[in-house]
């Protein structure tokens, strides 16, 4: 599977946010989006999940699902949980496991460590708690194609080693993964890409 991104444009607002951006990967490999603020790492990730659509340029997922789109096949972890607060945990993968078509509630409750928090109101978690509920739909369905935007905000040591193993299974499984961070994940990623304030990459 290889992912390409070719001359890739963004416009937010009337500004060019970046432009002529290319890169790719292969099934089994990550990238760091890097740069300060502004420079389009949100953008980006939301473009790719087809959240925003692109000014110019392609965006192809080779060796996916061809009935599917790119989007289809990506887990996209944003700055929002997307917890409901009045289900509980479990309910709440529950209703992610069937608006996905399918998953795992036990191996995502294992994998970030809520077995012990599934019945318990969303609205009553912790940040870090319901940051974890956010990341478990990563463990429920399996997506060939990650993309995260500052996932491990308001995580602890202990959940951030939670989401450290969690995105290294998920590359060693043959798996991508394209993660905007300001915060060490504990991940070695093949690649950093850097975009830059001014629009270019």
């Amino acid at each position: 599977m290889k992912l390409t991104i070719q001359d890739l444009r963004c416009i937010r607002g009337g500004r060019v946010v970046f432009d002529a951006l290319s890169f790719a990967m292969k099934s089994g490999s990550g990238v760091e989006l890097s740069g300060p603020n502004g420079s389009g790492k949100s953008s980006l990730l939301r473009m790719l999940a087809g959240f925003i659509p692109a000014a110019a340029g392609r965006i192809h997922l080779e060796g996916g699902d061809d009935e599917a789109s790119l989007g289809e096949q990506c887990h996209y972890v944003g700055h929002l949980n997307g917890v409901k607060r009045a289900l509980s945990v479990q309910e709440n993968l529950a209703f992610w496991a069937e608006y996905l078509g399918g998953g795992d509630i036990e191996s995502a409750l294992a994998a970030f460590d809520l077995e012990s928090l599934s019945h318990i109101p969303a609205g009553l978690l912790s940040a870090g708690q319901a940051r974890r509920l956010g990341l478990a739909r990563l463990a429920l369905v399996n997506r060939p194609v990650w993309l995260l935007d500052e996932p491990s905000v308001s995580l602890d040591t202990g959940s951030r080693k939670l989401l450290s193993t969690a995105i290294s299974t998920h590359i060693n499984a043959g798996g991508m993964v394209i993660a905007a961070t300001h915060a060490p994940l504990g991940v070695k990623f093949s690649h950093t890409l850097k975009l830059d304030a001014g629009g270019q990459s």
